[in-house]
């Protein structure tokens, strides 16, 4: 019997699988990459490279070829040298998240930019978060009014719905997304600041939030400037802090400036570690992450809470089949295009109708109020398509009614459109200028 109960205990030992090693060694350094050996870490996990003279750098594995790990440091890896060792901190990415948050503006890894102490957060959860059944989730049937007359009477919204503001550099999509932020009628307001300019993070907080808007949201901030994988981080921060309150119930909006820069984080990840380059370079991780971002919005499980989100998206040199966008459109429940003619025009927000779409609208509103709507939006686009014809007066007048009637109400609906960025306008108001308007 005992040579048996032996026999039996050395072949579970060899089908027991050995503890993973907490320590390594540093091997190479290519390009924004470590690679270690010796150490067995899984994908996400955060390490921590000590130098020979006490120099710590925190790094994040990223990929792993056998028996060698990838791992893109947090910071400028200067000071870091072959034979260093590298050991594994924690094997998952797990943040604090809590009620404290709102009111503070902190980094991809939850530490405070705001010179305040480290808030105290009760709730550990993961970072990359848990998507819902879509059979669980709530339906969008409740306006959320975003306070901007463009959107609240031609483009309404409802609360859980995706919305990506699209254009090129300049045209006033930070503008707009501050007037949506002050405007928008939320219980929760979570803003990531991604891979835009550093300068624009005091900007935003102190021109477009304020204290009284700072007080009821919660800032993550990872600038150009920072690591790719800290952008990254930031990004998934944004959408599980998101996640956290409007599992508590609440409506929360969730604004991302900007999805790009995201996709460009990824792209930098992807290509350092052997990632094929498709089309405009971007590897093919980048089509299989935005569509999990965006999907991490909406109404929550049986309509207990709701996350509204609003995505940036830029056009590089204004061009609108760019890959980033064309996904984006695909993924999301609607856009609002942003027109540099317009800007150029002096015409703020500078929300072109043509090409811009609410795909929950007529779920939304009622028959005559989606009629309505319609119609300005055909009369703003046969204006629009016979510009040109009307300035050097080659149309005859009676020629085409409908064109008649949107030259007599071009100046009406040009006034209509525009808004001073630091005033709100309600919906209710929005819907009965354009009703007036049209009747």
């Amino acid at each position: 019997m005992l040579d048996l109960a032996q026999e039996v205990d050395r072949s579970l030992s060899k089908l027991r699988v050995p503890a993973p090693q907490r320590s390594g060694t540093l091997v190479r350094l290519v390009g924004l990459t470590l690679e270690t050996r010796g150490i067995m870490a899984p994908l996400g996990a955060c390490c921590e490279v000590l130098g020979q003279d006490g120099h710590r750098v925190e790094a994040e594995v990223v990929g792993f070829n056998d028996k060698t790990l990838y791992l893109m440091p947090f910071s400028d890896p200067v000071g870091v040298g072959p034979g260093d060792t590298v050991r594994v901190m924690t094997n998952s990415a797990q943040i604090q998240v809590g009620d404290a948050l709102l009111g503070r503006v902190i980094d991809g890894r939850g530490q405070p930019l705001d010179g305040k102490p480290l808030p105290d957060l009760p709730d550990q959860v993961n970072l990359l978060g848990h998507p819902l059944n879509p059979m669980e989730r709530g339906p969008i049937d409740t306006v959320l009014d975003v306070g901007v007359k463009a959107i609240n009477s031609c483009l309404t919204i409802g609360r859980g719905q995706r919305i990506g503001l699209v254009a090129g550099s300049g045209v006033g999509k930070s503008v707009l997304l501050g007037m949506l932020t002050r405007f928008t009628q939320a219980d929760v307001v979570v803003i990531g600041l991604i891979g835009e300019r550093g300068r624009e993070v005091q900007a935003f907080i102190s021109e477009s939030l304020g204290e009284e808007g700072l007080a009821k949201s919660v800032v993550i901030a990872a600038p150009a400037n920072v690591s790719p994988v800290l952008r990254l981080k930031a990004t998934h921060m944004t959408h599980v802090i998101a996640e956290y309150f409007r599992d508590q119930g609440k409506n929360v909006l969730m604004l991302c400036d900007s999805l790009t820069r995201v996709a460009h984080a990824q792209r930098e990840i992807g290509l350092a570690i052997g990632e094929p380059p498709t089309a405009k370079g971007y590897p093919p991780s980048v089509f299989a992450l935005l569509p999990n971002l965006i999907e991490r919005g909406g109404v929550g499980r049986h309509g207990h809470g709701a996350i509204t989100s609003i995505y940036t998206v830029l056009a590089e040199g204004d061009d609108a089949s760019d890959p980033i966008v064309d996904i984006a459109r695909a993924s999301l429940d609607g856009q609002v295009m942003l027109s540099r003619r317009l800007a150029d025009q002096a015409h703020y927000p500078a929300i072109d109708l043509n090409g811009s779409i609410s795909r929950v609208m007529q779920n939304l509103v009622n028959p005559d109020e989606l009629r309505l709507a319609n119609k300005f939006r055909r009369l703003w686009s046969v204006y629009q398509q016979n510009a040109d014809l009307v300035q050097v007066g080659a149309y005859e007048k009676g020629t085409n009614s409908e064109l008649d009637e949107a030259i007599r109400l071009h100046d009406a609906m040009v006034n209509f459109l525009r808004q001073d960025m630091h005033q709100a306008e309600s919906y209710k108001l929005s819907r009965m200028q354009l009703s007036h308007m049209l009747t």
